[in-house]
């Protein structure tokens, strides 16, 4: 379990942030490689893997299943799996990872298993009932404290086909019930209501699984028999899009920047931050597009630009639902104000996400509006009083309210401190290590 420390890590205006630097391999992948090459027959093997505390919780987890993990170099990653899971001996530790624990349980609840599930503390305030339910019609029994928090004990086994819809677009949720159903008599069909992320979709067809896909009158239906074995097959993890995020969004705002961010995944559900960017006059530009593991990638460059408010549509919000932190701070040095909704989600994250970058724009001198489900960031750019920067950040043990912050201290007037830094390993280790590399002022203590 991550134990929270005083460490604390501050970020100061200088110059411009040059150079090229490759994103960490992307989280959401990363998990599914190890999920799915522990459910497939033979070896698979993993190249980029994502080695922050996220993933590898899952890799421990996959382990205690009775599956074969093995390191053998950076990125590089072995999974021997004989097409089913064992029951555990010991409780499951997710760490801080939401997509880790709804994705294990969702794998584990189509094998006849007990198993727990714990995380840190802000894991275990996180609602897992929207996954528990649709598992729960399919014949998963669990028990767990209110409103479906861990800890939790699951019995799988024995499960049955179902048509779902989801109440909101979800790729936890629909990949939850997709890998139960890998598991379940019949046939297994998730309804969207709009796109969400299709790692899943992808990735269990690279492993030799047959899934539909058609879009109709209530939305996108993705459907699976269960049944199907799984065949190993090699993964090679592109960027991370959310984690690209944070050094492209600090050059467009730092005067004189400009940097490459090389390997970027380029999945169109995954790319709705950089077109909101576009929108505001964010100088973009993709080199060097290429395939990479049956997904889209490129390098991305970012120049410092002069940015305006806009209105982000709220149905982007599945493909760039992670990124609106590190949006919100973009905002703040935009020109007139920058409307975000249809982000409820953000509230029930690693921390209520809406609430703390609120508190943190307003911090550092910046006017940032909440709603519901939804931010209003009113940007400083050509009003008499530019982003002031100076607050001293709780983060809640958010490792994206951390970097959005420390990005933000790179182009303020005044440095931007963070608490519980180490934090930020969760989803990007080596982070002050990369941005030092383009130029920005960033120190730990």
């Amino acid at each position: 379990m991550t134990a929270l420390t005083d460490a604390s890590m501050t970020s100061r205006p200088g110059g411009p942030l040059r150079g090229r630097i490759g994103a960490p391999g992307d989280k959401s992948i990363s998990h599914r490689a190890l999920i799915l090459g522990a459910m497939a027959h033979g070896t698979t093997e993993i190249e980029g893997l994502l080695e922050g505390d996220d993933v590898l919780a899952t890799a421990r987890a996959m382990r205690a299943f009775g599956v074969g993990v093995e390191r053998l170099g950076e990125g590089r990653w072995r999974v021997t799996g004989s097409g089913a899971l064992e029951e555990p001996a010991e409780i499951i530790d997710c760490g801080n990872s939401g997509t880790g624990a709804r994705l294990i349980i969702g794998a584990a609840a189509g094998f006849a298993l007990a198993a727990s599930f714990t995380g840190d503390a802000s894991l275990r305030e996180r609602p897992m009932l929207r996954v528990l339910e649709p598992l729960g019609l399919m014949g998963a029994r669990w028990i767990c404290r209110n409103n479906g928090r861990l800890p939790l004990t699951l019995s799988g086994g024995g499960l049955h086909g179902v048509a779902y819809q989801l109440p909101q677009p979800s790729a936890q949720v629909k990949s939850a019930v997709l890998l139960a159903g890998l598991n379940a008599a019949g046939e297994t069909s998730v309804i969207e209501p709009s796109p969400s992320r299709d790692h899943t979709e992808r990735m269990l067809r690279a492993f030799g699984a047959e899934v539909g896909i058609e879009d109709g009158a209530a939305g996108r239906v993705i459907t699976l028999a269960g049944g199907q074995r799984l065949a190993a097959a090699p993964v090679r993890v592109p960027g991370d899009p959310s984690s690209a995020a944070f050094p492209i969004v600090a050059a467009l705002i730092t005067p004189g920047s400009e940097i490459t961010v090389e390997g970027v995944l380029l999945n169109r559900l995954r790319c709705g931050l950089f077109e909101t960017l576009r929108e505001m006059g964010a100088d973009l530009g993709i080199d060097n597009e290429r395939e990479q593991g049956g997904e889209r990638v490129g390098d991305i460059t970012a120049r410092y630009s002069s940015l305006i408010g806009v209105v982000v549509p709220p149905e982007r919000a599945p493909s760039m639902i992670d990124e609106y932190p590190v949006l919100a701070v973009a905002a703040a040095f935009a020109e007139g104000p920058t409307v975000m909704s249809g982000i409820g989600e953000l509230r029930v994250k690693e921390s209520d996400r809406i609430a703390l970058i609120a508190a943190a724009l307003a911090a550092c001198g910046v006017a940032a509006h909440e709603q519901p489900e939804g931010l209003t960031v009113v940007g400083t750019s050509r009003a008499n009083h530019p982003v002031r920067g100076g607050g001293a950040i709780a983060t809640h043990g958010d490792h994206r309210i951390a970097m959005s912050c420390l990005v933000l201290g790179l182009a303020a007037r005044e440095a931007v401190s963070v608490d519980y830094a180490e934090m930020i390993a969760t989803s990007f280790p080596g982070f002050a290590v990369q941005m030092a590399s383009l130029g920005a002022d960033i120190d730990v203590g």
